[in-house]
């Protein structure tokens, strides 16, 4: 397993020392851009990191929630593109079909990249009805690092949120982090 972490506009500064990835948010709905995301993703390819981003998924006007990320991120090559999918602040969600059609419209939109699902354990497990997560799933339960508490194929874990989202990535190394994202 290879350690990473994911970041949002919360972290004003990160360490990057051991990490082999770094997931950075870019946007939310239609209306929301990372102002750090630049900083951020340039300092995890400064320390050699994988990069990837993240849009957290609002319901409706999917079409225009995947252009908006696409375009707003700052993903560069074969970076990772990911959609956190879970509740808004509105209490609300995207539903399923919401979340299968942004899924597949960021794929279309970016062939050449991997495109996953950003989600927790209640939502996979209570919510999630059609098992799609793109390329991969990264799934959020805080118990035992790389040991989640899912019966699915996983390719990222998020095990816990302190002092900030530590991950694993089910990947024998770095390089083949690397050779999964640029094979897509």
């Amino acid at each position: 397993m290879i350690r990473g972490i994911d970041v949002s506009a919360y972290q004003s500064s990160f360490e990057t020392d051991g990490l082999a990835f770094v997931f950075v948010k870019a946007t939310e709905g239609r209306s929301y851009i990372n102002p750090r995301q630049t900083a951020q993703a340039k300092q995890a390819r400064d320390a050699g990191c994988v990069v990837g981003f993240y849009h957290f998924l609002w319901p409706g006007n999917i079409k225009a929630q995947a252009e908006y990320f696409v375009e707003e991120c700052v993903s560069k090559g074969r970076d990772l593109l990911a959609v956190d999918w879970e509740w808004t602040g509105e209490n609300t969600r995207a539903s399923n079909a919401e979340k299968d059609a942004f899924l597949r419209e960021v794929k279309r939109l970016r062939p050449t990249h991997r495109v996953l699902l950003y989600c927790n354990r209640d939502f996979w497990l209570n919510h999630d009805d059609t098992s799609f997560a793109g390329d991969g799933l990264w799934i959020a339960d805080y118990t035992t690092a790389g040991k989640p508490r899912i019966k699915a194929d996983w390719r990222f874990h998020q095990y816990t949120d302190r002092p900030l989202d530590k991950n694993l990535g089910d990947f024998s190394s770095e390089s083949a982090l690397r050779s999964w994202a640029n094979s897509a």
